[in-house]
């Protein structure tokens, strides 16, 4: 393979924020697609073989075009740009840049950053129920967080409701202290977190006492009609079959539903079947209804969430595969001892 370089031109204002902090981006571009770069004074010299020039050109257009829209470059934008190079697709991350969900209540944009996560936002748009699914990090609640807030400043619902299962993550609090609100407040508080930034403590505080948002536990929902409200139902992984479809048969005319949950972090006793896992078998071939996979390449927390992610996937199949194995090779040998017709001999002085 032969070695060629080539120069491309970088602006200059641009130049420390897509090379990084300690030039970390250019070393993590560099070291990912096998290239040499060497900075200049407004361009970029590329050394590679020349399929691998080429990725790292639509890398550096994409992250040039990115810090333009007045962006800083994060590690995720880089690994983002780096696997879209993979697939010749570096360009779309600017198409996704350019839509914006909503700000936040100190005026920060709230958009999608992935594939993914776009696909997620154009489903919640257009369709009344859609199901979010995908490992922690991938923006499930707050995107559609983001979502009910803006649909509710531009009057298309009346009010936004929020609610999750109140279970714990394998832990028992025992007794929690105070009135009923207090003691659902620490099942809540994620969605609490995703308000309080979005909408600011005010906006919020004034809208719930006017009783407009609402952010209750999934039993709360039984025997309710819920009209013309944003719903979001938040850790469904962890409701049961039955709690699930109380849950979708409570909405009314004129609302929208969004059910996240992680399939893979289920805090349900041990053998209980997770309602979440029953309606996307159920549900995948209703026309209104969406169902979008997120995956660890659409996780936008700190780099090493995703690449936790990654590992415990590589160990869950690797467990899997190693029980079929064991149950295939269990079914192997009852079917021969069913052959033969007898089941294992025990010799005269009672030893097999």
């Amino acid at each position: 393979m032969s070695i060629i370089e080539t120069t491309m031109d970088i602006p200059a204002e641009h130049m420390r924020n897509v090379c990084g902090q300690l030039d970390s981006h250019m070393k993590k571009i560099e070291k990912t697609l096998r290239v040499s770069l060497v900075p200049r004074d407004g361009s970029m010299k590329i050394i590679g073989p020349e399929k691998n020039i080429e990725r790292a050109r639509s890398v550096f257009e994409s992250l040039v075009a990115l810090s333009a829209r007045g962006n800083t470059i994060t590690d995720q934008n880089v690994d983002y740009a780096l696997s879209l190079s993979m697939e010749e697709k570096a360009e779309q991350i600017v198409e996704i840049d350019q839509e914006i969900v909503c700000r936040t209540h100190s005026g920060k944009p709230v958009k999608p950053k992935t594939l993914g996560q776009k696909a997620y936002v154009d489903a919640i748009r257009q369709k009344m129920i859609c199901f979010g699914l995908g490992p922690a990090g991938t923006g499930k609640t707050y995107l559609a967080m983001a979502m009910a807030i803006q649909a509710f400043k531009d009057n298309e619902v009346q009010r936004i409701i929020l609610t999750r299962p109140a279970i714990e993550a394998g832990e028992n609090l025992g007794f929690l202290p105070g009135d009923l609100q207090s003691k659902i407040d620490p099942y809540l508080r994620p969605l609490y977190d995703a308000l309080y930034q979005i909408m600011g403590a005010d906006s919020y505080l004034a809208n719930y006492e006017k009783g407009l948002i609402e952010v209750a536990p999934l039993a709360y929902m039984r025997g309710r009609t819920l009209d013309n409200a944003f719903i979001i139902l938040d850790e469904a992984q962890n409701t049961t079959p039955a709690q699930m479809k109380m849950f979708l048969t409570r909405i009314g005319f004129g609302s929208r539903v969004v059910v996240t949950g992680d399939p893979t972090q289920k805090d349900l006793p041990a053998g209980a079947i997770s309602g979440l896992d029953v309606a996307v078998k159920v549900l995948r071939d209703v026309e209104d209804i969406a169902m979008v996979t997120l995956t660890n390449r659409d996780v936008v927390r700190h780099p090493l969430v995703q690449q936790i992610v990654e590992a415990y996937e590589k160990y869950e199949k690797r467990e899997a595969y190693q029980e079929k194995r064991r149950e295939a090779w269990q079914e192997k040998r009852r079917a021969t001892y069913m052959v033969r017709g007898r089941g294992p001999q025990k010799s005269k002085g009672g030893q097999s």
